[in-house]
């Protein structure tokens, strides 16, 4: 039986880094998986006071959230932290109170920057908010992807080996993790 994972990505800008990785991960998806890319650019901005009467692109959002087997989400940093967009699509799926989409969905979190330390803080802000929504998050291993405007051709594609190597290893444990916790 295949396992449709959802993929969000921080980054809304169009020719993204998070997007770029994105890419190669649905195509490279693991036997018995298919990865769908879940859009939160058009989610208006989560106020408590649509719950009860929300807006068409909420209830969108979460019953496509709620159909999924797992999430794998793909951030840039922006300050230290996860990119605004990201934080009101999580938002958006744990309200209205008691009504969660987020619980006990399996996770995992990939971080990218064109900087060394390859989205470190927003990869670790992100978990912390995930504890919270409990999506129960890989642990190991990390993924941190630094430098990521070297690891790329003229079209934005992934072209480095090595970087390849990691994220079919990465997905590999990601199924192996869902395995576990289905």
């Amino acid at each position: 039986m295949s396992k449709t994972i959802g993929i969000i990505t921080g980054s809304l800008r169009k020719n993204s880094f998070s997007g770029s990785i994105a890419e190669y991960v649905k195509n490279h998806a693991p036997a018995g998986v298919v990865f769908k890319t879940i859009d939160i650019s058009q989610l208006p901005l989560y106020n408590q006071d649509y719950d009860g009467a929300d807006p068409e692109e909420y209830t969108t959002f979460r019953n496509e959230v709620l159909t999924l087997d797992g999430v794998l989400f793909i951030t840039p940093e922006h300050n230290r932290s996860i990119p605004a967009a990201l934080k009101n699509a999580l938002d958006v799926g744990s309200r209205p109170y008691g009504k969660n989409v987020w619980n006990g969905k399996p996770g995992a979190v990939i971080s990218q920057s064109p900087g060394g330390i390859g989205g470190f803080g927003a990869n670790h802000h992100l978990r912390q908010v995930l504890a919270f929504l409990n999506v129960l998050t890989l642990a190991q291993p990390e993924a941190y992807i630094g430098s990521y405007h070297t690891l790329i051709d003229e079209n934005g594609a992934l072209s480095n080996e090595d970087t390849k190597t990691f994220l079919d290893s990465f997905l590999s444990s990601f199924v192996s993790w869902m395995e576990k916790v289905s």
